[in-house]
């Protein structure tokens, strides 16, 4: 096999192609033969040893993958030799070949490309799980999406409008609104050029949005927060503003609100039947044509560096897909 190896955790910069040994599947493990890989922002803070899970040295990032099962380890009942599966391992997906647990493989319906399916698993699973389950979102609520534009945000606009929502999607740009629009969201906040706070107010009648989706972080997490709706529930997805903000928490306690933590890669591991029943839902949404991965860039696995430089400038709508062969 061939793979991009992390051996220092001086960045994207640092990151070596090599060849290695094959490996071979444990119990309860398959090899995957891997046909894409999507970028994600944890997989830069990965590599900068910035994130919470840290990884020995030397391994290979990349956490989301889609590909062929070349070979099934012991006690492996759901999938073959030849499967075709969308995965999540954490690490292992910038390459040619990874060896994942079974359990974080999802069988694809033939309807689905691997480019598509690279970009879905991890994505999706992360915001139904944070908007369906953690947040019980209701048809006829209000959802403010920030960072709507990028790879979860584009997926919690498509699945809040899919459970019958209204969506405010809140981006940097005038270019990334109008994908927002494109996408089916009720209204847009340019928060570069627009007061978050003052847009809210009147695109809600005053009363704020039932749920915010937060995977930005920064200053614009309490901008949010104090706008939100009696019994309002904000999500924290990450903080790709970089900045982990410090709320206060006596609005919680003025607005009724909750706080709630969304970490979907623990939520499967914890909870695998809930999880694969969220699955179930998402892929009956994607064949219904209902939700469909953003991908505004496709390019080869040896142009990981570039990609990686793509995602920093933070110009990047929707997801980066990395394509083997």
């Amino acid at each position: 096999m061939q793979a991009w190896f992390c051996e220092t955790l001086d960045g994207p910069e640092a990151l070596t192609w090599k060849e290695a040994p094959t490996p071979e599947p444990g119990k309860g493990e398959v090899r995957v033969a891997i046909k894409a890989a999507s970028l994600n922002f944890p997989d830069l803070l990965i590599v900068q040893g910035k994130y919470q899970m840290k990884p020995p040295l030397p391994f290979v990032p990349g956490a989301e993958f889609a590909g062929v099962v070349e070979a099934v380890g012991e006690g492996v009942k759901h999938l073959s030799v030849g499967t075709q599966v969308a995965g999540f391992a954490g690490t292992g997906g910038f390459g040619t070949h990874v060896v994942a647990p079974a359990a974080m493989l999802m069988p694809l319906p033939p309807v689905f490309s691997f480019e598509d399916a690279a970009a879905f698993l991890c994505t999706y699973g992360t915001t139904y799980h944070a908007l369906m389950d953690r947040a019980a979102l209701k048809a006829g609520e209000t959802v403010l999406v920030l960072g709507a534009a990028g790879g979860v945000g584009t997926a919690a606009i498509q699945i809040a409008k899919a459970a019958g929502a209204k969506v405010i999607a809140a981006a940097s740009s005038h270019e990334k609104c109008a994908l927002c629009k494109e996408l089916g969201a009720d209204a847009t906040i340019n928060y570069s050029t627009q007061n978050l706070r003052d847009e809210l107010k009147t695109l809600t009648e005053g009363k704020g949005p039932d749920v915010v989706y937060d995977p930005v972080g920064g200053e614009l997490t309490e901008q949010a927060f104090r706008s939100i709706a009696w019994r309002g529930r904000h999500l924290v997805v990450g903080f790709a503003n970089g900045a982990i903000p410090n709320l206060p928490l006596n609005l919680a306690l003025l607005k009724g609100a909750s706080v709630l933590g969304v970490f979907w890669g623990e939520f499967a591991k914890r909870e695998p039947q809930n999880n694969a029943a969220c699955l179930m839902q998402l892929a009956a949404w994607y064949m219904e044509g209902k939700i469909k991965p953003v991908v505004e860039h496709k390019l080869p696995m040896s142009q990981l560096k570039q990609a990686f430089t793509l995602m920093g400038s933070r110009q990047v709508r929707g997801k980066l897909v990395l394509v083997n062969g």
